[in-house]
């Protein structure tokens, strides 16, 4: 139990283990930074680096009403952070 930390961060909560790299919201730091998470089981602090900021797969929005054939076709990739866990103490 002691290499797994619950963090939370952009309204979710991850289940991390150190050394493992995750996938979240977009965080307004830049690449090479040190972040710092709270666990929320025992109060620890996580302590991670932001590896890159990147762009999610592309999810398509499609509306369409049938009588008038009004058409909205939209796509949206959802921005997000890599960050490497380093330590959990």
């Amino acid at each position: 139990m002691a290499d797994i930390a619950v963090i939370e961060t952009g309204g979710k909560q991850y289940t991390v283990r150190m050394g493992e790299t995750i996938s979240i919201e977009l965080l307004p730091t830049e690449a090479g930074k040190a972040v710092i998470f709270k666990d929320l089981l025992s109060g620890r602090e996580v302590a991670g680096e932001v590896v890159r900021h990147g762009k999610g797969k592309k999810k398509i929005v499609f509306r369409y009403k049938q009588k008038t054939r009004h058409r909205v076709k939209k796509g949206h990739r959802q921005l997000f952070t890599q960050v490497k866990i380093q330590s959990i103490s």
